[in-house]
């Protein structure tokens, strides 16, 4: 989110519009993916909001992982599925500088109303997560502990 604007990407290969997101690497968890796609894909440094943690430990060899909004599973085909995890995030500027391979070309920060205009075309799921990250986002101060 960014001043009350969500910013969704044009999925090429589906022709719908999505969240910036991706896969998962062996070597991190998926808050740092949750980073390092949206880097990647959009040029954007963002934080992820953790308010919505009640418990944190971080010791030697252990640390707490912030819990997606929404979760989902869905097959791409035979012997291909995703789970999808949705987190909120902040960014510090709207200006996106797309680069690298996971570069997406078409993306576009929508407002609440946007997201429910039908001419926009956005599959009902993308409303209701976009819309209640701009709830969410917009109830509380960007100061709070966010990671990033």
């Amino acid at each position: 989110m960014y001043r009350d604007r969500v910013l969704l990407r044009w999925h090429d290969k589906h022709n719908f519009w999505l969240s910036v997101g991706g896969h998962v690497e062996l070597d991190e968890d998926p808050v740092e993916a949750a980073v390092r796609e949206v880097q990647e894909e959009v040029g954007l440094a963002v934080s992820i909001d953790d308010s919505h943690m009640h418990y944190r430990e971080d010791s030697p060899g252990y640390r707490e992982l912030v819990p997606p909004l929404f979760m989902c599973r869905m097959g791409q085909g035979e012997g291909h599925e995703h789970v999808t995890m949705t987190y909120f995030a902040r960014a510090s500027t709207d200006v996106v500088r797309p680069s690298g391979s996971d570069r997406s070309d078409r993306w576009r920060w929508f407002t609440a109303a946007e997201l429910s205009d039908p001419q926009h075309g956005i599959g009902k799921d993308i409303q209701v997560y976009a819309t209640e990250a701009l709830r969410r986002l917009s109830e509380r101060p960007a100061e709070g502990r966010c990671l990033s």
